[in-house]
């Protein structure tokens, strides 16, 4: 047998239904779908989450909170993780990324304090939490925004 030889089961590809092609075809004039009426219409038929008519449950239940779509969400990265990046002076986010230590930059990159640092490395990033820039300073490193 040879690839050429290759041919799809019986039954397994069937052709797709060519409306509106004549009255001998059985699905000519109206193409399948009666006379009039919602469903007969182009772009007819009732949309996701209809209910019948009945409210629809996305407007039944209560609405709570106030998202901010103005805010700015950030990905995080603490002090330990940057301590396991050796021979390198200067930490940028470019420098993360690559080292698949952030998988997604979002709106910016943000320190945050949790372990400790050992060595003056100067760290660029869009955000720094209180702390940790304390202890990127005290190590004798800088901590840069960008």
């Amino acid at each position: 047998m040879r690839i050429e030889d290759l041919k799809p089961f019986d039954g397994s590809r069937k052709q797709s239904r060519r409306v509106g092609r004549g009255v001998g075809s059985g699905l000519g004039k109206t193409s399948g779908k009666g006379h009039k009426g919602q469903n007969a219409r182009s772009g007819g038929g009732k949309g996701a989450g209809f209910e019948g008519g009945q409210m629809p449950l996305q407007r039944r239940l209560p609405k709570r909170g106030f998202k901010n779509y103005f805010a700015k969400e950030y990905a995080i990265i603490n002090l330990k993780d940057i301590m396991r990046i050796d021979g390198v002076d200067v930490i940028t986010p470019d420098i993360l990324f690559e080292r698949g230590m952030i998988k997604n930059p979002k709106d910016g990159i943000k320190i945050l304090s949790e372990g400790e640092i050992t060595r003056p490395i100067t760290i660029k990033a869009n955000a720094f939490s209180s702390t940790a820039a304390n202890k990127i300073v005290a190590a004798g490193g800088k901590a840069e925004i960008i």
